[in-house]
């Protein structure tokens, strides 16, 4: 389990943040400004913390000041900054002082989710080497469930060609790994596979990363820097996240497509490009269409092919498989010797549900690594909701840390549909596509019960006065 040391002076900031974290799978410290950050990383000097994030405004120690006190100090963390008053000139700064990625309040649960993500992977990626077995086989699509066949038979199939590839599939199912398997098995393997998360990325800072900028541009570009489009000519580049992408910038993505060239900010030429792009969403970019989020034109050039990934519990066959994957890749990073799963957790494994899909498998596994004996990891060594599915102390709604509700006899139905749907919003900390998955229902149902309002407590339906049922 990864350890995030997260700082801010905002008390309801840090502790929303802290929740969506904890609830990601992540062991989260919280500390109130950059001085009582540098504390707790001397405080955890034996089991370093994996990433920071902090905010930039604190007393005593401002986050910029604690960035450059974590440089200092030659701890090799991984710093995010959060701040609500982002300007492009404060982005480049604090990339230029060793932050890795510049987030501006308020940011949506999956922007923060993948800035993380993309931390993590860039950092573990600096820390093995390219030839270890255990980072080659995670670029691996593992599998044997029909769906797997079926993606593995597609892949195959469309590698080969230049066409753009559209990949859709919840968050966590593996939709960067699809891309990928697709650049690995065509004709560019040998050159750049490059992607950027456009749910990552400040909008102040999209168009530059994109397409580069010329010396002068703006204030703080002292030198010219070419965009990603030119970092990948020759290979692939994956737009993630492209439902998240900035309306204003999609007419020039368009372009870029359309004619193979790009310019950069501050220049009047354009420079020719050969690259094969890839998207992946977990949005329906339909519905994106229809609501003046994402042009249609574009959705149209990017789904040349679509490619669809299944959530995990749909191929529940494949959990033995991938939990002995990432087990052993847990291994890898703790150095611990842990050879088996026992019956009965791997049976609890099989039965959860996985909201988080792959991603939160891997978290679960390499926690179950951390606290397993003897070689074996058993149910106990599970995180608690989980553990409690052994113990037949839970149900399905219970593993995933929801609360439960009551209702009295005589509620009206459309009531009691109001208030699970918000108590189960409230305990995806407002995740729409979660809560509707749960319910096995569309999320346009949520939006059209609720009129895109995020539910507070004080309107809660409340059931009239009677006998509760049994």
């Amino acid at each position: 389990m990864f350890k995030i040391l997260l700082v801010d002076d905002d008390p309801q900031s840090l502790d929303s943040t802290r929740k969506i974290l904890e609830m990601s799978g992540y062991d989260v410290t919280t500390a109130g400004d950059g001085q009582a950050g540098l504390e707790k990383i001397r405080a955890q000097a034996d089991s370093h913390f994996d990433l920071v994030i902090t905010d930039v405004r604190m007393p005593r120690l401002g986050g910029l000041e604690f960035l450059r006190a974590i440089s200092l100090r030659g701890d090799a963390i991984p710093v995010i900054l959060m701040t609500a008053f982002g300007k492009i000139e404060d982005a480049v700064w604090a990339m230029k002082i060793g932050a890795v990625d510049f987030l501006t309040k308020p940011f949506k649960r999956q922007a923060l989710i993948s800035a993380i993500e993309g931390a993590l992977k860039r950092a573990q990626a600096r820390a093995v080497p390219a030839s270890s077995d255990a980072v080659f086989e995670s670029r691996q699509i593992i599998g044997q469930s029909d769906s797997i066949r079926r993606l593995k038979a597609m892949i195959a199939q469309i590698a080969p060609t230049a066409a753009t590839v559209l990949i859709t599939g919840e968050s966590g199912t593996g939709k960067e790994k699809v891309a990928r398997s697709i650049h690995d098995q065509s004709t560019r393997a040998k050159n750049p596979f490059v992607a950027i998360n456009c749910a990552a990325v400040p909008e102040q800072l999209m168009e530059s990363e994109l397409f580069g900028f010329e010396k002068g541009a703006f204030t703080g570009a002292t030198t010219s820097k070419q965009g990603l489009f030119e970092s990948a000519n020759g290979g692939t580049l994956l737009l993630d996240e492209i439902g998240d992408m900035p309306f204003s910038l999609q007419a020039k993505l368009l372009r870029a497509l359309q004619e193979g060239e790009v310019r950069r900010l501050g220049s009047n030429s354009s420079r020719k490009i050969d690259v094969r792009v890839l998207a992946a969403t977990h949005r329906d970019l339909r519905n994106c269409v229809q609501m003046g989020t994402f042009r249609q034109d574009l959705l149209f050039r990017l789904e040349v092919i679509g490619v669809q990934v299944s959530p995990l519990w749909e191929r529940a066959d494949d959990i033995p498989e991938l939990a002995q994957h990432f087990l052993k890749f847990a291994c890898h990073r703790h150095t611990k010797n842990i050879e088996l799963i026992s019956d009965e957790a791997m049976q609890v494994l099989k039965a959860y549900r996985w909201p988080g899909n792959v991603r939160e498998l891997s978290n679960v596994m390499e926690r179950a690594v951390v606290f397993a004996e003897n070689g074996v990891v058993r149910s106990q060594d599970l995180p608690p909701h989980l553990a409690g599915l052994a113990a037949g102390r839970g149900t399905f709604a219970e593993a995933g840390n929801w609360s439960s509700i009551s209702v009295r006899l005589g509620t009206p139905l459309k009531d009691v549909e109001d208030l699970l749907i918000r108590k189960t919003l409230e305990a995806t900390s407002g995740d729409k596509n979660m809560t509707a998955k749960l319910l096995g229902i569309n999320s346009r149902t949520i939006y059209r019960k609720l009129d895109g309002k995020k539910p507070e407590k004080e309107d809660l339906p409340q059931p009239p006065e009677h006998p509760e049922l049994p």
